[in-house]
């Protein structure tokens, strides 16, 4: 049985922006055939998507080092005393698995690895589980007050560990409980592998088509109440933007998602769906008050595919030259149109479920299948070739 891949394409201009910053506070860059371009990271767009389909599906989920501090403050709200609930919050960590997860016991047991939970109950459902284990809990924690021998750690100076009191089984189920968004993005969890969940979406750094350097913008602040003899500026800085055409790529794993979802295909088809318009519509939050660069992809494009999933980023490793006229969308939409045909020239079509596109540009293109005239009849056509049964044939979409 083929595993089944849903294939998302984009090309999409941003103005003058700065999407994505690295370490020296300027927008990361990246050399491919030979000339520098702008990238944006997977991890970047990624965390975008993810919490725009939390949004909408009101479903969230949550990065975090602080559960076992979220849980303590729960405690003290239920009137349990401060070294009880420090105490518990530390027991959290310990009881998930085995051996513990890592904690920093003199920062409230911070969890040394971030952990990826669902976000609606889980302080709620770990509270619960500490006080019907309250008895354990404080007959624990006076032996180690008492330093009785047979206990190994002291939740303030953190040396050793304290025995688990908590039921591994019901703490690792909290830690472990998915989310739709956990089951698209994945989730490791160090120390928990059986929480661990694979992404079914593959996401490429999204890189410009075209050399691209990046442009200093010297900026200036005036004091509104200013001296009668003051003059110039109260703060100047320079900082960098940059403009471009990015192609995106990614691509979800449909027979693993459906897989996860206890074999329910209209539940993955239609966080297939959702997710297919937050790549689409979701506008990175760097700077958006001070450049607003809210346009949209000027094409967008579907694959399905059973075997494998397929990039045309290699349109891009000669960077397209401008058109006549200025501007390099036109230019890359051929290159990719003409990447598509020579893919398919090189590996045949009888893997190609169906494909499509839609795009602001005049002529239509010539291999990426049929042309829909909104975004919203994209995502239904690609839905459709989805769902379809693998024939071996390939249906009208993809011709």
């Amino acid at each position: 049985m083929h595993t089944r891949y849903l294939d998302i394409h984009m090309l999409e201009h941003r103005p003058p922006s700065c999407l994505n910053r690295g370490e020296h506070d300027v927008p990361k860059t990246m050399t491919v055939g030979n000339t520098k371009r702008i990238m944006v990271p997977a991890q970047t767009q990624r965390r975008q998507w993810r919490l725009a389909l939390e949004n909408t599906l009101e479903e969230p989920a949550a990065r975090t080092r602080d559960l076992p501090l979220h849980v303590t403050e729960a405690l003290r709200a239920a009137d349990w005393p401060e070294d009880l609930a420090h105490f518990a919050a530390g027991q959290i960590a310990r009881s998930a698995t085995a051996k513990g997860l890592d904690t920093d016991p003199k920062n409230g047991h911070r969890t040394k690895a971030l952990l990826l939970v669902a976000a609606d109950s889980i302080v709620e459902d770990l509270a619960t589980v500490c006080t019907d284990h309250r008895a354990a809990l404080e007959m624990g924690l006076a032996r180690l007050q008492k330093k009785e021998p047979d206990d190994s750690a002291d939740p303030k100076s953190g040396r050793g560990k304290p025995p688990a009191l908590l039921p591994t089984d019901k703490v690792a189920a909290c830690l472990s409980r998915p989310t739709a968004t956990i089951h698209l993005f994945g989730r490791m969890l160090a120390g928990l592998t059986d929480a661990d969940v694979p992404s079914a979406v593959q996401t490429a750094p999204a890189l410009t088509t075209h050399k691209s350097d990046l442009q200093p913008d010297f900026v200036t602040a005036v004091d509104d109440w200013l001296g009668a003899g003051d003059r110039g500026s109260a703060f100047m800085d320079t900082s960098f933007l940059t403009s471009g055409v990015f192609y995106r790529f990614t691509t979800v794993n449909l027979t693993d998602l459906t897989r996860k979802l206890g074999g329910d295909q209209n539940q993955a088809l239609r966080l297939a769906g959702l997710f297919m318009r937050a790549a689409i519509m979701t506008v990175l939050p760097a700077k958006q008050t001070s450049t607003a660069p809210h346009t949209v992809p000027d094409l967008v494009a579907y694959a399905v595919r059973d075997g494998r999933p397929v990039s045309y980023a290699s349109a891009f490793e000669q960077p397209v030259q401008a058109a006549p006229g200025g501007g390099y969308l036109t230019p890359s939409y051929h290159a990719l149109d003409t990447c598509a045909g020579i893919t398919h020239r090189l590996t045949g079509t009888s893997d190609l479920v169906g494909h499509g596109y839609a795009t602001a540009q005049t002529g239509d293109a010539a291999h990426l299948g049929t042309r829909h005239d909104s975004f919203d009849a994209l995502i239904d056509a690609a839905l459709t070739n989805a769902a379809a049964q693998a024939t071996g044939q390939t249906p009208a979409d993809a011709a």
